[in-house]
């Protein structure tokens, strides 16, 4: 078990971790605004390479849009789009929101989240009560990384100026766990609140 003398600093993921996340909300939007069946849309909605470049910030919105409107054989305008976009963001987790807020001055926490600069935007100032217990925000669009690409825990990691094998890195996607692992960085795969506070109860015991 991981002890207090081994982890220097903890990385929370956003989505699935501190909040909760649906891109069928989104699909459902879209085929709302454009008047069409959803499910005629979801098998053409995929994370793929225009998807991974805008959140890597290689790309900007209006170029993201033009790649969801050829893959998806929709005519909605940028606005249309980007009202579908912020449906993917639902309640906070509250459980793990409380427990970030009584982990607060016990050690450094930071988040790490593969996000777009318009997902960004929004999400940073809904959930600004929930964000304000970190130290600092990393997301992928800023640091031109993405999960689970080896150089973005490493950029991260520099950033906060702590050595991967001391951050305790909290997700709940199994690929981005395997990669930061496989760095030596402490990983704990989220499927419910009491994961994360399994793993921070050496932090909550003083």
């Amino acid at each position: 078990m991981i002890g207090r003398d081994d982890i220097d600093a903890l990385l929370f993921d956003l989505g699935g971790v501190l909040v909760e996340i649906d891109f069928q909300r989104v699909i459902a939007r879209w085929a709302e605004l454009a008047r069409v069946p959803a499910q005629q849309l979801a098998p053409r909605f995929a994370h793929g390479p225009a998807y991974q470049r805008h959140e890597r910030g290689e790309i900007d919105m209006a170029a993201y849009g033009d790649a969801l409107r050829t893959d998806l054989g929709l005519a909605l305008d940028d606005d249309a789009l980007i009202d579908g976009w912020q449906r993917v963001f639902l309640s906070e987790i509250e459980p793990t929101v409380q427990l970030v807020r009584e982990l607060q001055g016990r050690i450094p926490m930071y988040v790490f989240s593969n996000t777009n600069a318009t997902h960004h935007a929004f999400w940073r100032a809904r959930y600004a009560t929930a964000l304000q217990p970190f130290d600092r925000v990393f997301v992928s669009s800023e640091i031109g990384a993405r999960k689970p690409e080896r150089e973005a825990f490493e950029r991260v990691a520099g950033e906060i100026g702590t050595p991967v094998g001391r951050i305790l890195f909290f997700d709940d996607t199994e690929a981005n766990i395997t990669a930061a692992r496989e760095l030596g960085m402490p990983a704990v795969l989220v499927r419910s609140p009491e994961d994360v506070r399994a793993a921070v109860r050496p932090w909550l015991e003083t």
